[in-house]
């Protein structure tokens, strides 16, 4: 149908704002009349104007009787930029085909409902769920004021993030690899222990094409980070947040000076609390999290029941060994009825690995 295949382009063109809108949504529209395409347009940036103004400000005719088609529903408030429901009244479109409505309070139905007001024929839920699963992270974000968490790993198909020997690079294929730089694109912060930092000295950036490198969070409760890391070294190239329960004042702004925000927790116990973290980073406009961290920060995440989704990398190798590590440590689940609870994972092939992905929904119960 005519309508899918328009929402469609709306949603390619929404994908364009990847790594660039965030915590914003992803909006593409097409405006069409006729079956003729006028104008395009999608969210560039956080704090530029939205889809539809786009459009409608790069149309080269009239717009008078044309058909909108946007993947979200317009917005009525007046936010970093003015309300797209304004210029859509305003350029003579008689027809606002939406894909989902935003559960922004502000917004949430106003906007069709302005518009309908207005004279103007309002349809909803194509290629709904299409949508919805493109502004997971918005809609996440919105709903419950935290970032999305992407527990990450990559493993053998015996289980092994490493061999016995500590040795991992590398366990999965380029193609692979690849996806992993993508992703660090797409979601706005990266999450690592001190662990990983000390045995790897990651620098933790982007490399894929059009790079938007992430906010990089390092777990350190003894603020233990080397001044000659990597991570320390880039401070002032890409933004460094280290979370620690350290008082070390001398340390602090030595790490400071070279660029780094310190966040200090004060909670009792000698661990990061992640429940709190997440929290705090929510308010900061952090809107989503990939944890690339070792096997401990694998299982404080999902023993904190942080976690949102998983990603599960199989490389085609087996490393064996009893010593060889696995990818989720801490003490593990005594009962099988206590399980971590899992959707059916989407499987995608990576040349030749697998990638695993499935939603969680904490433990299970007996």
């Amino acid at each position: 149908m005519l309508d899918e295949y328009y929402m469609n382009m709306a949603i390619d063109l929404a994908k364009k704002g990847i790594g660039k809108v965030n915590p914003n949504p992803l909006v593409g529209a097409v405006i069409v009349r006729d079956s003729e395409i006028l104008s395009c347009g999608y969210h560039k940036g956080f704090g530029e104007y939205h889809a539809e103004r786009e459009a409608i400000n790069s149309a080269k005719v009239s717009l008078e009787g044309a058909t909108i088609y946007v993947n979200l529903e317009p917005c009525c408030h007046h936010g970093k930029t003015p309300p797209c429901t304004d210029v859509i009244i305003e350029s003579g479109i008689k027809k606002v085909v939406i894909g989902s409505l935003d559960p922004n309070l502000l917004v949430a139905g106003k906007g069709v409902k302005l518009l309908e007001n207005a004279g103007i024929e309002v349809v909803c839920g194509v290629l709904e769920d299409e949508c919805n699963k493109l502004n997971q992270v918005f809609f996440n974000y919105i709903n419950k004021e935290k970032p999305y968490i992407i527990l990450k790993y990559a493993m053998t198909m015996d289980g092994k993030i490493a061999c016995y020997s500590g040795k991992s690079q590398w366990i999965t294929g380029k193609i692979a690899r690849n996806k992993v730089h993508e992703d660090r694109k797409k979601y706005m912060a990266i999450m690592v222990g001190i662990g990983t930092v000390l045995s790897d000295d990651p620098t933790l950036n982007c490399r894929c094409e059009d790079p938007v490198h992430p906010i990089r969070i390092i777990c350190d409760s003894n603020l233990r980070i080397p001044i000659k890391s990597n991570i320390v070294k880039t401070s002032n190239d890409y933004k460094t947040i280290i979370v620690t329960k350290s008082k070390d004042v001398k340390k602090i702004k030595e790490l400071e000076e070279y660029g780094c925000q310190i966040l200090q927790q004060t909670n009792d116990g000698d661990s990061i609390n992640l429940k709190s973290l997440i929290v705090e980073l929510g308010k900061m406009g952090i809107d989503s999290i990939v944890i690339e961290g070792g096997s401990g920060l694998n299982w404080s995440a999902l023993n904190s029941n942080i976690v949102d989704k998983v990603q599960i990398y199989i490389g085609n190798k087996i490393f064996g060994g009893l010593n060889a590590k696995s990818p989720v440590g801490g003490s593990g689940i005594e009962n099988p009825n206590k399980a971590f609870n899992l959707s059916r994972p989407e499987i995608t092939i990576l040349g030749d690995d697998i990638l695993l992905e499935s939603e969680v929904f904490g433990c299970l119960q007996e």
